[in-house]
């Protein structure tokens, strides 16, 4: 189905005409697997339709110049353009409607994400990298209007480093940085504010990138007047036009998407462009159309006038190829019209065979479970309830594979109190069902590859009678250092990280032994810093992408948790991005400085590692680990440790810190006080004040939050003290209660508790400004004291008379 149309030589009018009928073939191809999907949906096969209809002809002219190595983010209506490149075909398109979970039949995301949602395969089976620069790629795509723009801007960068940083092993990413990153979005997203970062961070950074604008003048039911100042989003970015005296802007084309010649010429000069020169380009392709509207939710009459319907009956863009072929003698009517008969004959094959792949495994299971559950009958006092499931279950023609294992569950129901073979029978199929069912929903969260963090072994810091007392930020920096010459393709970036190497001197005098391609400022704009990162990282590079302060994740937490936690999982481990975020927090002064959002990140960022080391040796530990691995991290610094003195390791970047390991920083016998980070130095001090009381507090570093104790040592350290306190930082109810579910219920610490487990947290507030304001707002040495005193006094008060 590929489109092999060629612009880069001149040919003969009989080899142009054969060319044009096949993109007019796959125009008209895409336009019918549009509407067979509408149908499909308003039947009840599948359960939502958003379709490409109307953007067929652009596409066309966009897959001739997309070239091997270069990557496409994109959203959902990019259906022609994947089929142009021969990423998708009839039957896995309907697949993908029909969210079929097989990755072979449903390639983008084995069902994983509704239709028309995207993706090429750049890993292995192994988890290992494919050769990228011998296929067309595609970046899995996301649903949150603009959310693939920050993802856009890395991906283009990612060719500008391999065109500037020697030593990088390339092979399978970069031909001399020639690789461009397209990019898509409708023309009313490009209302959302990653549109507008993604744009000015690009134009700054000068990389390889177009920016595709499908102009149909509405978003939804909302007329573009609503949208965008002057209606038109390329009169609102002259601004950004390149001119001869600006060393940076964007070239910007406006055309016709139904102007077949036109695009073509428009696309071959913005690959030119994008691809020599390292110049982004926008075009914004206009006088597009949405034959069936926005999606199957909905019907656009009811927002359009028929003038207005009527215009886009007039100049849809397959009408208007049509008519274009006529006019030039290209196809006759009757040539079109049998063209276009065999291509519905297709689209209906193909559809049928997408249903007949995606429902015979389950017709397979449910011939399983029909005579185990007439065997349970056979063996129950409920037999005529049983049955009963068993004929409705068998008069389903097309079942779900919910509705076998609703129909197995329930039996068993039925045999509460029963022993038989026929009750065993079912019981293991339901087990072997659920095994080979559930990863099929589950899987790919984090990586299952060899490279996965929780595979590399820990090494400790060595250290020799001399070492020396250095500020904890000299540790980061002189491990950092390390990292740089060890990894080629390693880089880090982000507001005040390059010529002043970072705020508190982590990466000092990097930037001037390393280069500004490297060690490099950003502006203020985390979406897209983190963007960056996740585009690299796409594309072999491993970036450290800083967020400068830990409150500031706030910014980019939606492109972290949309589009970087869910990679592996919603391409079922066929994508990766293994980008390291690194940022500090806690502890310092004021509102915006000393935030603790931490509850809101677990919560958010399944499929992210958040570890949290307590100083800076214990955190470049944690990047030697990462860079081993093929996962993406959040590392949060304690900010307030990076003058604290710490020994100096004798072997810089490869001591290794475990993910998933707690460590005991002091042995005790009646509480267990768990932490981590910088509050955890505040546990220490007031476990010390507690000895002069003779009360002996375990105190537990908990290192990583996600992954938490892997060991489960500190459901061993309770067994011990039969008494838990959490402390944490953030507000009641976050990090804490993520913590003390671990604890209770995953390890069980309930069986051995004297007292009733508790957590001591920060206030509700944002901590107030001053030097006062920590002391007020978050727990003290004085706060951990007194509540251990009191669960103390309250398992003996005799001992431990009250306080006050």
């Amino acid at each position: 189905m590929q489109s092999e149309t060629s612009s880069k030589s001149a040919i003969s009018f009989e080899d142009f005409k054969t060319q044009v009928i096949e993109d007019y073939r796959l125009a008209v191809t895409s336009r019918e697997c549009s509407l067979l999907g509408r149908r499909e949906v308003l039947t009840g096969k599948a359960k939502f339709g958003i379709f490409g209809d109307g953007k067929e002809v652009p596409q066309l002219a966009w897959a001739k110049v997309f070239q091997n190595g270069d990557f496409r983010s994109g959203y959902y209506r990019d259906q022609t353009f994947m089929m142009a490149i021969g990423a998708l075909n009839i039957q896995q398109f309907f697949a993908g409607l029909y969210a079929t979970t097989n990755i072979e039949q449903e390639p983008s995301s084995a069902g994983r994400q509704m239709g028309g949602h995207f993706a090429t395969h750049s890993l292995q089976e192994d988890g290992t990298w494919k050769n990228l620069t011998q296929q067309k790629n595609s970046s899995a795509d996301i649903s949150p209007t603009a959310g693939q723009m920050p993802r856009l801007v890395g991906l283009a960068q990612a060719s500008k480093i391999y065109r500037n940083v020697e030593g990088i092993d390339a092979a399978n990413f970069s031909q001399n940085g020639n690789e461009i990153a397209w990019g898509t979005i409708g023309n009313a997203s490009t209302s959302e504010g990653l549109f507008w970062e993604a744009i000015n961070a690009a134009g700054v950074l000068q990389v390889p990138m177009v920016m595709n604008v499908w102009d149909d003048e509405y978003g939804i039911s909302v007329h573009a007047r609503h949208q965008t100042t002057k209606q038109n989003i390329s009169e609102v970015l002259k601004g950004f036009q390149k001119d001869e005296d600006k060393n940076n802007g964007y070239e910007i084309f406006t055309v016709n998407g139904w102007d077949y010649p036109a695009l073509i010429e428009t696309y071959e000069k913005a690959s030119r462009i994008a691809r020599e020169n390292h110049t982004p380009v926008l075009i914004h392709v206009k006088e597009l159309t949405q034959p069936q509207g926005h999606s199957t939710s909905g019907s656009h009459e009811r927002y359009k006038s028929e003038e207005r319907l009527q215009w886009e009956r007039e100049h849809d863009c397959n009408v208007k190829m049509r008519e274009w072929m006529i006019s030039g003698n290209i196809a006759t009517e009757e040539e079109l019209q049998a063209l276009e008969k065999e291509v519905k004959k297709e689209v209906r094959d193909g559809k049928k065979a997408a249903w007949e792949a995606h429902v015979s495994p389950v017709k397979h299971r449910h011939q399983e479970v029909l005579p185990l559950l007439d065997k349970a009958a056979a063996s129950s006092s409920n037999k005529t309830f049983i049955l009963q499931l068993k004929k409705e279950l068998s008069e389903n023609k097309e079942p779900l594979k919910k509705d076998l294992l609703v129909a197995a569950r329930k039996t068993l129901r039925y045999m509460i109190g029963e022993e038989s073979d026929a009750k065993q029978e079912l019981i293991n199929w339901i087990e072997s069902f659920t095994k080979d069912t559930q990863p099929q929903y589950s899987s790919h969260l984090y990586s299952d590859s060899q490279y996965n963090a929780l595979n590399i072994d820990a090494v400790a810091p060595a250290y020799s009678e001399d070492s020396e007392e250095v500020d904890g930020r000299v540790v980061l920096r002189d491990n950092f250092d390390k990292i740089f010459e060890k990894y080629p393709e390693s880089l880090i970036f982000g507001e005040d990280t390059g010529e002043i190497g970072d705020v508190n001197q982590g990466l000092e005098g990097l930037q001037e032994k390393y280069g500004e391609f490297r060690i490099s400022d950003t502006g203020i704009r985390e979406a897209t810093i983190l963007g960056q990162g996740i585009g690299m990282a796409m594309r072999g590079l491993r970036p450290i992408a800083e967020i400068q302060y830990l409150d500031y994740l706030l910014y980019a937490l939606q492109i972290m948790s949309d589009d970087l936690a869910t990679l592996q999982y919603r391409t079922a481990g066929k994508q990766k991005a293994p980008l390291i975020i690194r940022t500090r927090g806690h502890r310092l002064e004021g509102i915006w400085h000393s935030g603790s959002p931490m509850g809101g990140i677990l919560h958010l960022l399944r499929g992210i590692h958040v570890l949290v080391p307590r100083n800076m040796t214990k955190a470049a530990g944690f990047y030697n680990t990462l860079l081993e691995s093929d996962e993406p991290a959040l590392i949060v610094e304690s900010l307030n440790g990076y003058r604290l003195k710490e020994k100096m390791p004798n072997n810089l970047g490869e001591f290794k810190t475990p993910l998933g390991v707690v460590e005991t920083m002091k042995e005790g016998n009646d509480i267990t006080l768990v932490s981590y980070g910088s509050t955890l130095r505040l546990v220490e001090q007031a476990a010390k004040e507690l000895l002069e009381l003779g009360i002996d507090a375990e105190v537990i570093d908990v290192q990583s939050l996600l992954p938490f104790d892997l060991n489960q040592d500190v459901v061993k350290s309770v067994a011990k003290t039969s008494r838990l306190l959490v402390i944490d930082e953030d507000v009641p109810g976050g990090a804490s209660a993520y913590i003390m579910q671990k604890v209770l219920e995953e390890q069980n610490a309930w069986r051995y508790l004297d007292s009733k487990p508790q957590t001591l947290t920060a206030k509700e507030h944002r901590p107030a400004y001053g030097t006062d304001g920590d002391y007020f707002s978050k727990p003290s040495v004085e706060d951990i004291f007194e509540k251990v005193y009191a669960i103390m006094h309250e398992s003996n008060p005799g001992k431990y008379p009250q306080l006050r």
